[in-house]
């Protein structure tokens, strides 16, 4: 089942950073890489539950502010230790100025 939601503006994510969105419970990061396309996953670091959104993007990668555990959110895989649990990844349409995740 396919269930798209409206997640924020294009403009609320600055190239090459991450933004936090929560939803029935959950949290999401979005990111929006250097070439100007978004991205979305599972908002919390899969070592200690940790914000993502708080963390530093660098080209694709995000590290997690805690532990400084690396992921590659454009696939979730996780690049750096102390992680090693990817990520789970969400598409990611846009509408106009809108940015959309599919959460199903």
């Amino acid at each position: 089942m396919t269930q798209w939601i409206d997640a924020c503006a294009k403009d609320d994510v600055a190239e090459e950073d991450v933004i936090r969105f929560d939803h029935a419970g959950r949290t999401f990061a979005i990111y929006r890489s250097p070439d100007d396309k978004f991205y979305a996953t599972d908002g919390l670091c899969t070592h200690e539950k940790i914000h993502l959104a708080d963390g530093l993007v660098m080209d694709n990668i995000i590290e997690c502010p805690k532990h400084n555990g690396r992921f590659d959110y454009t696939t979730g895989v996780a690049k750096g230790a102390p992680v090693c649990v990817n990520l789970k990844t969400y598409p990611i349409k846009l509408e106009g100025t809108r940015v959309f995740i599919n959460i199903a």
